[in-house]
């Protein structure tokens, strides 16, 4: 994991995202609260935050927006 893990890799979410400042504070939010995950405020579904996936250990491969092992060794 080369990123800090509020930042997710540019394939999961792009820089230029229109709502890409509103995903990440609710991600920040979700971080610093300890939970597992957050509503993401385009879709509405259950995001799961980099904490939660970095303590899984591994990559499941299903493209989660912020995967920490994604881009990494």
């Amino acid at each position: 994991m080369n990123r800090p893990l509020t930042e997710p890799h540019p394939s999961r979410l792009a820089p230029d995202h229109p709502r890409r400042a509103e995903i990440l504070a609710a991600h920040s939010a979700a971080l610093d609260a300890g939970q597992a995950g957050y509503l993401d405020p385009e879709s509405g579904l259950f995001v799961l935050t980099a904490g939660f996936l970095s303590a899984r250990g591994t990559c499941c491969s299903r493209g989660c927006r912020h995967c920490p092992y994604v881009g990494g060794p």
